[in-house]
C-alpha cells in the first residue's frame, strides 16, 4: 500500500513534467538571455519568494557555474536597497507560480523606475496572472496540481520550475559552446572541479 502510494506520487510528478508546454517560447527566453548577457555583458537577475525563490537560487547559481552570469535578488531585500545591483543590460527572471505574488509584482514596478527599459522573463503557472501580463517572455509551467494532499504546498509546481530552469541551463550551454575547460575555471574545488580538470 505504501509502495503504491509512493509510486503514484512519483507518477504524478513525472506527468507534470511531461505536460510542460513545448511551445517554442523557451527559445525566446534563451535568445533574450543570450542577447543581454553574452552580447551586451549584462547578467540574469533571478527573483522569487518562498519556495519559488529557493528554486530561483538554484537556477541562478547553476547558470553562473555554466557560463551565464546570474544572481539571485531577494524581492524583500530589493525593497531595502539591494535593487541597486540591477544594471541596464541585465534581464530579470521573475518566478511566481500564481503569477500574483505581491513582492514580485512590486519588483516590476520598482525595477522599471530604476531601469525603464529592462527586459523581464516570467516563469509562472498562471498565463493570465499579472506576472505574465508585464513579462516580455512568459514561460508557462503548465500549472500542475500539487501532489500535496492539501493541494497547497509547493511540490509539483517547484518540480516543473526546476525542470524549466534545467532546460534553460543546458540549451544556453549548447548555444555558447561551454566547454569542460571553462567549467573547470569556475569549479576549483570539490569532486566536480576535479573531474572537469582531469577527465
Amino acid at each position: 500500500m505504501v509502495t503504491s502510494r509512493i509510486q503514484n506520487i512519483i507518477e504524478q510528478e513525472i506527468q507534470a513534467i511531461r505536460n510542460i508546454p513545448i511551445d517554442g517560447i523557451i527559445q525566446d527566453a534563451i535568445d533574450l538571455i543570450y542577447q543581454q548577457v553574452h552580447q551586451k555583458n549584462g547578467k540574469v537577475v533571478v527573483s522569487g519568494m518562498g519556495k519559488a525563490g529557493q528554486i530561483g537560487v538554484n537556477i541562478a547559481t547553476t547558470l553562473s557555474s555554466t557560463g551565464t552570469p546570474a544572481i539571485f535578488l531577494h524581492p524583500a531585500e530589493a525593497q531595502h536597497g539591494d535593487l541597486g545591483v540591477v544594471q541596464s543590460n541585465d534581464v530579470m527572471f521573475l518566478i511566481s507560480n500564481s503569477g500574483k505574488t505581491r513582492e514580485i509584482i512590486e519588483m516590476e514596478h520598482l525595477v522599471k523606475k530604476l531601469r525603464p527599459g529592462i527586459k523581464i522573463i516570467g516563469l509562472t503557472g498562471n498565463p493570465d496572472g499579472e506576472l505574465a501580463g508585464f513579462s516580455d517572455v512568459v514561460l508557462n509551467t503548465g500549472n500542475p496540481k500539487e501532489v500535496c494532499p492539501l493541494g497547497l504546498t509547493p511540490t509539483t509546481s517547484t518540480t516543473v520550475m526546476t525542470v524549466v530552469g534545467d532546460v534553460l541551463v543546458v540549451m544556453l550551454m549548447e548555444k555558447i559552446g561551454f566547454s569542460k575547460e571553462e567549467y573547470a575555471k569556475r569549479h576549483h574545488s570539490g569532486y566536480l572541479g576535479h573531474r572537469a580538470r582531469t577527465e
